[in-house]
């Protein structure tokens, strides 16, 4: 069964604040299982051990199905809940947050922690970028030398993917389609070079497209 188009994180990334001397590291990355959520949790409180609390909010499934959060030793309701609300508020699942702070030695109070919480998580989730899963069809093109400014200049202006392109006696482009915009991209390929190219699908995937 295909599955519908869900929003999620691009790739995994970081990004920190500093609030009242209080340092704040937020890091993201998408998850498609429980498991991976828990293990990529495991891996920042290994990578920043010294630090005083490892604050985390995972949601799993294509209908968010699964939603944890941990306040890791804050008060409760000032880490982990407000966490989840800006994963709910971008609307992405299968990934994770983990926001970790070094205290600054200046309390933050209830108000103060969920600020820094709040940003923190947002600032994960602005680094690794959100995208929308969608059924995506992977092509090979051969194009031949004295056809390749102009198959540049084309794919510029096409919603595809350039996943990679290799020199030999043909330049061969690897290339990423939603299924939705096949048929359109397919024909303007055709009246771009009156024919001459042969596409060749070879596989289907699910992608993470970039919000535009």
């Amino acid at each position: 069964m295909e599955k519908k188009p869900y929003k999620t994180l691009l790739k995994a990334a970081s990004d920190e604040i500093v609030i009242n001397k209080s340092r704040s590291i937020g890091d993201g990355r998408p998850c498609e299982t429980e498991e991976e959520a828990l293990e990529f949790i495991r891996e920042i409180r290994a990578r920043y051990r010294d630090a005083t609390h490892h604050c985390y909010a995972y949601i799993i499934g294509p209908n968010m199905g699964i939603m944890r959060y941990s306040d890791d030793g804050e008060p409760g309701g000032t880490a982990g809940m407000p966490m989840i609300e800006v994963l709910k508020a971008r609307g992405v699942t299968n990934c994770a947050v983990v926001v970790t702070r070094y205290f600054g030695g200046i309390l933050l109070g209830a108000g103060g922690l969920v600020r820094a919480y709040t940003q923190g998580a947002a600032i994960a989730v602005n680094a690794c970028g959100v995208g929308t899963i969608y059924p995506t069809a992977r092509y090979l093109i051969e194009v031949s030398y004295p056809m390749l400014n102009r198959m540049d200049y084309f794919l510029k202006g096409e919603p595809v993917v350039v996943e990679d392109k290799s020199f030999t006696d043909v330049i061969t482009y690897t290339l990423l389609i939603r299924s939705s915009d096949e048929t359109g991209f397919l024909q303007r390929a055709a009246n771009m070079s009156e024919g001459a190219l042969d596409p060749l699908r070879y596989e289907e995937i699910y992608w993470p497209w970039a919000e535009e």
